[in-house]
């Protein structure tokens, strides 16, 4: 009679701990990537422009290098593509796949004033809204020979419905910023 009750008291723990439901699981957390190099690449017929941003120590109190190589014409139109690495593992990883793969959780901000250049995305999510890996740049017909301002942001969870957002306007994205770098360009004749 004895092993009878543990037996059944044993038996009601299992269906106690095999009822309980999946709901009671937390979600699974996506851990956030972090980003030590962003790259943008501006190519036409006559070259390539690469502007890169390498932070070694990344979120660490060491400022960004940034360089570039080529040069920016004037109304010449431009196929853009943007590259994010995690040059702290080893081997590199490119988060570049996984923020197409989340293409409706991220958006690129390209912000110029006018002097600069216009730009257009040129890829989709799955709704239907803009990522901003791929993009067109049309470099200001006229030349600038004073460095100005081209700031490249990566947004997470933006309100892509947000007024202008669709469009390139960051001022209504919200979302937190994954990466954000500011480089100084000359548009040359």
């Amino acid at each position: 009679m004895k092993n009878f009750k543990l037996s059944a008291l044993a038996i009601i723990a299992l269906f106690a701990i095999s009822s309980c439901s999946k709901k009671d699981d937390p979600a699974p957390v996506n851990e956030e990537e972090v980003i030590t190099t962003v790259v943008t690449t501006l190519s036409n017929l006559s070259g390539n422009v690469v502007l890169t941003s390498k932070d070694a120590d990344g979120d660490g109190p060491a400022a960004a290098i940034l360089s570039q190589t080529g040069n920016i014409v004037a109304g010449r139109v431009y196929t853009g593509s943007a590259t994010f690495l995690n040059e702290l593992k080893n081997p590199a990883s490119d988060i570049t796949p996984e923020i197409l793969t989340e293409g409706v959780d991220h958006q690129l901000f390209f912000q110029a004033n006018t002097t600069v250049g216009i730009f257009a995305y040129d890829d989709l999510d799955a709704n239907g809204k803009p990522i901003g890996l791929k993009f067109k740049f049309i470099a200001a017909a006229a030349a600038n020979a004073q460095q100005q301002n081209l700031t490249v942001t990566l947004r997470h969870l933006p309100n892509k419905s947000g007024s202008g957002v669709s469009a390139g306007n960051i001022a209504n994205a919200a979302g937190a910023t994954d990466a954000e770098v500011m480089f100084k360009v000359v548009i040359n004749p």
